[in-house]
């Protein structure tokens, strides 16, 4: 297991461009793919350390090319309990992440978009800070304290996920929430605008997905 591990997840959503590749990755980072993540990380010119699945979505050719990389191919029967993105994201846990990266998770089919978001729920991430991000918004569940760093006029949703979230403070938020509650089912905290650079989410009771759009 390492320490202070970093780690990006690829998914087999809809691939980040190559800036937005660049934007997330750092040196040093633990890159794992989620079965078909590896074709995008491999047009990108990138190196898994890992790629876990049942990897129907990679042939021969891909596979060939990834273990000729040194990449470790974890592979799952095709008839499993958890999604691709879930195994990645237990592997990340296992290996001692500290913080993980999720790019790819969007886009392509709404189910496995809304599973992938609700991936955020895994009692094995709690306490370890995990954002699925893209080109231009980030998200992650709070059941606690958080800071969203961004730009006056970025938008910022606040969505209560797995039932009622009590106690609710926001700062620097164009419509401020002040120990208030947002009720699973009605869209009161959606669009939401920063007044500046930084702004703060407080909550008592409950999981909120926090979802960041860069204006």
């Amino acid at each position: 297991m390492k320490t202070n591990l970093r780690a990006v997840i690829l998914a087999n959503g809809i691939p980040p461009d190559g800036a937005t590749a660049r934007r997330w990755l750092r040196t040093g980072d633990w890159l794992i793919c989620a079965d078909g993540g590896a074709r995008a990380a491999l047009s990108l010119g990138l190196k898994p350390e890992a790629v876990i699945g049942d990897l129907d979505s990679l042939d021969e050719t891909h596979q060939a090319q990834l273990k000729a990389m040194g990449c470790r191919l974890i592979v799952y029967p095709i008839a499993k309990d958890w999604t691709d993105l879930e195994l990645a994201l237990k592997l990340a846990v296992e290996e001692g992440a500290a913080e993980i990266i999720v790019l790819g998770a969007l886009g392509g089919r709404l189910d496995q978009e809304l599973a992938n978001v609700l991936l955020l729920l895994l009692p094995e991430l709690e306490g370890i800070p995990t954002h699925i991000v893209d080109e231009r918004q980030e998200m992650f569940v709070t059941r606690g304290e958080a800071t969203i760093a961004g730009h006056a006029g970025d938008m910022v949703s606040l969505i209560p996920l797995g039932g009622d979230v009590t106690g609710i403070i926001t700062e620097g938020l164009l419509y401020p929430l002040k120990a208030e509650p947002l009720l699973s089912g009605p869209a009161r905290g959606i669009s939401n605008v920063m007044t500046g650079d930084a702004a703060r989410v407080m909550v008592k009771r409950g999981a909120l997905l926090v979802v960041h759009s860069q204006a």
